[in-house]
């Protein structure tokens, strides 16, 4: 009896471990199959030894099962068998799509860069949304009105959400109905959307589109600190692009930066730097409240200029084409529509109480950066901090649009234009080095021949800040989830990419036209 007992136990572990072996292979295959490879390869032979490993471990716990008695051993049997499918999933995750590196490495190297918390996540985003270009929201005011401040709060409504739907459309549902990440960016979510016909062609319009808006806000921030030194000290015989240069200097370390750990570390800075700011002019302003301008804020609009202030609005809320990384780079990637909430009211509340209450101080004087009219006392003390807090904000988009460049044009091999920016030990090669020195070096030069920051602003939120954050992601979630949406989201999907439409297209245009104008009548900011 106790050898038939033996033999049925023994037939049960054969059985169960090449079960596990087989899904195990078959997972590996089809990673291979989506990656292009027909036949095996050393690393599907990698892959292959790491499910025997798996197999191995799989029989030992088994064994140890059986031996605390007959009924344990039949009751952890199937227990097991679970534990094994989700240790093989852990390597190769259920549909396939698991870190590319590990097949070849037998390690995930995704697991050795740092995870970013909730926290830190929240403070890039608040980084970005709530940035220096605060600024130039009192003077979209002055050209909108209360139609003004009813669009900080439906820009902020409307990104939030366009936000959460964009990162809805990097997961997929497996044959368990669980929520699996099978896309790693804002580029692969384009590709899926165009593919099988034009598979690429999604994403080389994205990568455009955000290395022009990230590079656009480094040179915003070039910008603004060259006229912010100009307009602090403007008896010192300094030219606002003479200012550039040496912010532009200041800022040559940002081609170091390897991972987003350390940017978030400056996004925490900046946040500190802004409640400074906002508690400066806030309190300046509260203190000129008897001399507020109520009647200068009517429901009316400025047509031909507040087309512009769409553009500065819209931008002044653009982070999507950061949310994929770092949702990614988080280490709770649950947490991350609590997280988009927090933000995006706060941004929401502070935003629109600044733009009104300087606007209110200030009235039909307001200029594009509000700081100008701070008397020159405050203005100076302001204006450092709001030049630290540019020079500070400026890695997070630079990082960004260095990743964007390396993964499309200097990676992986022969599916790049480029070598690989890095070496074997992940250091970083000396032209990969003069390559990020350059677009430094370019942002400056953009920053010295186009020195307008409002219509820089209006004109990028217009081109690209309404498509990545309006147009794309409504696009994008009607046509890969299409099948899990309610009518109300469809509904809102088409609203937004209808409204997005407009407002890029008449503040494009009107964009254009005042920067005609500005270099035809040598106007400056």
């Amino acid at each position: 009896m106790a050898h038939l007992i033996r033999h049925k136990l023994t037939n049960k572990l054969t059985n169960a471990a090449h079960t596990v072996s087989n899904k195990s292979q078959a997972k590996v295959s089809g990673v291979f199959a989506r990656l292009g490879f027909q036949a095996a390869t050393d690393e599907e032979g990698l892959g292959f030894a790491e499910c025997d490993d798996l197999d191995y471990d799989y029989r030992q716990g088994m064994q140890m099962d059986v031996l605390q008695g007959e009924e344990e051993g039949g009751h952890m049997e199937g227990e097991g068998e679970g534990e094994g499918e989700l240790e093989g999933d852990s390597h190769y995750q259920r549909d396939g799509t698991g870190p590319r590196p590990s097949l070849k490495t037998g390690g995930s190297l995704d697991e050795d860069k740092p995870k970013i918390t909730t926290w830190e996540a929240g403070w890039n985003v608040t980084n970005a949304i709530q940035g220096m270009f605060v600024l130039g929201l009192p003077y979209a005011i002055l050209h909108g009105g209360y139609l003004g401040l009813f669009l900080i709060i439906f820009a902020a409504v409307v990104c939030c959400y366009t936000g959460k739907i964009l990162i809805s459309c990097l997961y997929e549902d497996n044959e368990d109905g669980i929520k699996v990440r099978v896309r790693d960016s804002y580029v692969d979510i384009a590709n899926a959307c165009c593919a099988p016909r034009f598979p690429a062609l999604g994403g080389h319009v994205v990568n455009v589109a955000q290395i022009i808006e990230l590079v656009m806000t480094c040179i915003l921030y070039v910008v603004v600190s060259g006229n912010l030194m100009y307009n602090s000290f403007p008896g010192f015989p300094v030219s606002q692009k003479a200012w550039s240069v040496v912010a532009t200097a200041a800022l040559l370390p940002c081609a170091f930066l390897k991972n987003l750990k350390a940017v978030s570390k400056f996004s925490l800075l900046c946040t500190v730097a802004h409640f400074i700011i906002n508690v400066l002019v806030i309190a300046y302003c509260l203190s000129r409240a008897r001399e507020w301008a109520w009647e200068k804020v009517k429901f009316y609009i400025d047509v031909k200029k507040f087309p512009i202030s769409i553009g500065i609005i819209v931008f002044s809320y653009t982070s999507q084409i950061f949310l994929p990384s770092l949702e990614g780079n988080m280490q709770k990637p649950s947490e991350f529509h609590c997280m988009m909430d927090w933000t995006h009211i706060a941004a929401c509340v502070l935003k629109g109480l600044f733009a009104l209450v300087a606007y209110l101080t200030w009235a039909d004087t307001t200029k594009e950066v509000i700081t100008d009219n701070l008397p020159s006392t405050i203005r100076a003390v302001v204006n450092l901090f709001l030049v630290s807090k540019a020079l500070l904000s400026y890695p997070l988009p630079f990082f960004a649009a260095v990743e964007v460049l390396e993964k499309s044009l200097f990676q992986e091999g022969g599916r790049a234009l480029f070598p690989d920016c890095y070496g074997p030990g992940g250091q970083l090669k000396s032209w990969g080095l003069g390559l990020r020195i350059g677009l430094v070096v370019f942002t400056l030069l953009m920053a010295v021949f186009v020195p307008h920051f409002a219509l820089l602003m209006g004109l990028t939120g217009s081109l690209t800040g309404a498509g990545l954050c309006f147009l794309l992601p409504s696009l994008f979630h009607l046509k890969l989830q299409w099948r899990n949406l309610l009518w109300h989201h469809v509904f809102f999907d088409v609203a937004i990419f209808v409204i997005g439409g407009i407002c890029a297209i008449s503040g494009l245009i009107h964009s254009i036209e005042g920067l005609i104008e500005a270099f035809r009548y040598n106007i400056h900011d």
